[in-house]
């Protein structure tokens, strides 16, 4: 059961801004050049920001790259789930040839791993054979490594040997064409005053800024709909 990155989150579908550029950038490098570079490369930032679509492009390009490749994407509660079922079907073997005979390995939000101890145990184990091997391995987290609770030193330690990138809250012109884009693919129409209306106002994460957007087309759609008061 191996997991298929997402369609729709892809490299040319991520908007860069001064929030993310370097993340954007660093991402590129390792899914051109998987294994041969930053390993690991850990993206950390506030839930929402695109550190899960980052994740799914990586994905994207080392499987168009080369032919026949193999990239397990999961987030850590997936992996978790997959480790208690070996366990109970004694099926480990198959557990770890799924997870460590790939090409590049990407885990999200490993931050609960934490209290988790056999499975972050594993995982530490995972780690060290695909890192031996030249393997890339990508992970995200709500934090950085050295302010990851509940998780071993020896894990939180190898999590930062490559790169740590962090994205950041997007600023006003990145919110704004963030809605543009997502306004696009959803063959919305998106006046500019409204568009800044909405990235004035949403300023925590892209998440709740695209699900507003979502709202308030669909409160549009409605008899007598007043956009501007589901925007305010």
């Amino acid at each position: 059961r191996d997991s298929r990155p997402n369609p729709r989150y892809t490299f040319s579908t991520f908007v860069v801004g001064e929030s993310n550029r370097f993340g954007f950038a660093a991402a590129q490098s390792v899914a051109k050049k998987p294994g041969q570079g930053w390993n690991p490369l850990f993206i950390h930032g506030d839930s929402g920001l695109g550190k899960t679509h980052l994740l799914h492009a990586i994905a994207h390009e080392i499987l168009g790259g080369k032919i026949g490749a193999r990239v397990a994407i999961v987030s850590s509660e997936r992996y978790t789930n997959d480790f208690v079922d070996a366990l109970s079907k004694n099926s480990m073997q198959e557990f770890r040839r799924k997870y460590r005979e790939c090409d590049a390995l990407l885990v999200d939000d490993v931050q609960f791993f934490a209290g988790r101890d056999k499975t972050a145990e594993e995982f530490f184990h995972t780690f060290n054979a695909l890192y031996e091997q030249n393997v890339q391995i990508v992970l995200s987290s709500d934090r950085s490594p050295k302010e990851l609770k509940g998780i071993e030193e020896r894990l939180c330690s190898r999590f930062a040997w490559g790169m740590r990138v962090e994205i950041e809250v997007p600023e006003f012109e990145t919110r704004a064409a963030i809605l543009k884009n997502k306004a696009l693919a959803e063959n919305l129409e998106l006046p500019d005053d409204v568009t800044a209306l909405l990235a004035t106002h949403i300023k925590s994460n892209v998440r709740e800024l695209e699900g507003c957007l979502l709202r308030l087309a669909a409160f549009a759609s409605l008899p007598f709909g007043d956009p501007l008061r589901v925007a305010g």
